[in-house]
Protein backbone atom coordinates (compact mmCIF):
# COMPACT_ATOMS: atom_id res chain seq x y z
CA UNK A 1 0.00 0.00 0.00
CA UNK A 2 1.14 3.45 -0.94
CA UNK A 3 0.85 6.15 1.74
CA UNK A 4 1.49 9.70 2.33
CA UNK A 5 3.17 10.91 5.02
CA UNK A 6 3.44 15.31 5.37
CA UNK A 7 6.18 17.11 7.16
CA UNK A 8 7.48 20.37 7.84
CA UNK A 9 10.01 22.42 9.91
CA UNK A 10 11.08 25.74 9.75
CA UNK A 11 14.80 27.69 9.42
CA UNK A 12 15.60 30.77 11.16
CA UNK A 13 16.97 32.61 8.25
CA UNK A 14 18.14 32.00 4.34
CA UNK A 15 20.89 29.84 4.93
CA UNK A 16 21.91 27.32 2.78
CA UNK A 17 23.28 25.16 5.94
CA UNK A 18 20.28 25.53 8.13
CA UNK A 19 18.19 24.32 5.05
CA UNK A 20 20.08 21.17 4.54
CA UNK A 21 20.60 20.66 8.49
CA UNK A 22 16.71 21.15 9.02
CA UNK A 23 15.52 19.29 5.95
CA UNK A 24 17.46 16.35 7.03
CA UNK A 25 16.29 16.53 10.82
CA UNK A 26 12.71 16.26 9.38
CA UNK A 27 13.46 13.55 7.13
CA UNK A 28 14.96 11.44 9.63
CA UNK A 29 12.51 12.10 12.18
CA UNK A 30 9.70 11.07 9.59
CA UNK A 31 11.90 7.63 8.84
CA UNK A 32 12.32 6.85 12.21
CA UNK A 33 8.84 7.82 14.01
CA UNK A 34 7.23 5.19 11.08
CA UNK A 35 10.00 2.84 10.75
CA UNK A 36 11.13 3.29 7.33
CA UNK A 37 13.78 2.90 5.04
CA UNK A 38 15.19 4.22 2.17
CA UNK A 39 13.77 1.15 -0.12
CA UNK A 40 10.09 2.05 1.27
CA UNK A 41 10.16 5.53 -0.40
CA UNK A 42 8.55 5.86 -3.66
CA UNK A 43 8.62 9.76 -3.98
CA UNK A 44 8.98 12.74 -2.14
CA UNK A 45 7.56 16.60 -2.88
CA UNK A 46 9.25 19.26 -1.67
CA UNK A 47 7.84 23.26 -0.83
CA UNK A 48 9.32 26.03 0.41
CA UNK A 49 8.01 29.15 1.66
CA UNK A 50 9.33 31.97 -1.54
CA UNK A 51 11.28 33.57 1.42
CA UNK A 52 13.66 30.93 0.90
CA UNK A 53 15.62 29.95 -2.10
CA UNK A 54 19.19 29.57 -0.79
CA UNK A 55 19.09 25.44 -1.46
CA UNK A 56 17.21 22.92 -2.98
CA UNK A 57 15.57 20.46 0.18
CA UNK A 58 16.15 17.77 -2.14
CA UNK A 59 20.04 18.20 -2.13
CA UNK A 60 19.91 17.94 1.45
CA UNK A 61 18.00 14.26 0.88
CA UNK A 62 20.35 13.21 -1.54
CA UNK A 63 23.03 14.02 1.10
CA UNK A 64 21.45 10.89 3.22
CA UNK A 65 21.36 8.72 0.78
CA UNK A 66 18.29 9.08 -1.11
CA UNK A 67 19.84 9.02 -4.68
CA UNK A 68 17.03 6.83 -6.44
CA UNK A 69 14.30 8.50 -4.92
CA UNK A 70 12.29 10.72 -7.51
CA UNK A 71 12.02 13.98 -5.93
CA UNK A 72 10.76 17.82 -6.48
CA UNK A 73 11.25 21.25 -5.01
CA UNK A 74 8.40 23.64 -5.39
CA UNK A 75 7.62 26.85 -4.12
CA UNK A 76 4.73 27.38 -1.72
CA UNK A 77 1.41 29.42 -2.65
CA UNK A 78 2.92 33.42 -0.95
CA UNK A 79 -0.51 33.39 1.03
CA UNK A 80 -0.46 36.59 3.85
CA UNK A 81 -0.14 35.91 7.00
CA UNK A 82 1.94 32.14 5.87
CA UNK A 83 4.73 30.89 8.40
CA UNK A 84 7.65 32.14 6.91
CA UNK A 85 10.72 30.00 6.76
CA UNK A 86 9.09 26.60 6.07
CA UNK A 87 10.12 23.64 4.54
CA UNK A 88 7.68 21.07 3.99
CA UNK A 89 7.60 17.78 2.32
CA UNK A 90 4.85 15.54 1.20
CA UNK A 91 6.29 11.44 0.81
CA UNK A 92 5.13 8.53 -0.61
CA UNK A 93 6.15 5.15 0.65
CA UNK A 94 5.01 1.42 0.50
CA UNK A 95 3.68 0.63 4.21
CA UNK A 96 1.45 -2.38 5.73
CA UNK A 97 0.25 0.72 8.32
CA UNK A 98 -3.03 1.44 8.17
CA UNK A 99 -3.89 5.54 7.47
CA UNK A 100 -3.90 5.98 11.17
CA UNK A 101 -0.78 4.70 12.35
CA UNK A 102 1.43 6.84 9.76
CA UNK A 103 3.42 9.96 12.25
CA UNK A 104 3.06 13.11 10.72
CA UNK A 105 6.26 15.28 11.34
CA UNK A 106 5.73 19.40 12.40
CA UNK A 107 9.33 20.09 13.92
CA UNK A 108 10.38 23.56 15.42
CA UNK A 109 7.97 26.58 14.09
CA UNK A 110 6.00 24.42 12.32
CA UNK A 111 3.94 22.41 15.07
CA UNK A 112 1.31 25.38 14.47
CA UNK A 113 0.47 23.96 10.71
CA UNK A 114 -1.03 20.87 11.97
CA UNK A 115 -1.90 20.57 15.40
CA UNK A 116 -4.51 18.06 14.78
CA UNK A 117 -2.28 15.53 13.15
CA UNK A 118 0.44 16.09 16.36
CA UNK A 119 -2.10 15.18 18.85
CA UNK A 120 -3.91 12.11 17.15
CA UNK A 121 -3.18 8.67 18.47
CA UNK A 122 -1.27 6.40 16.83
Amino acid sequence: MVRGIRGATTVDRNDAKEIREATQELLRSIMSENLLCTDDLVSAIFTVTPDLNADFPASSAREIGWQLVPLLCSTEIPVPGALPHCIRVLLHVNTARNQTEIRHMFLRDAVILRKDLLDADP
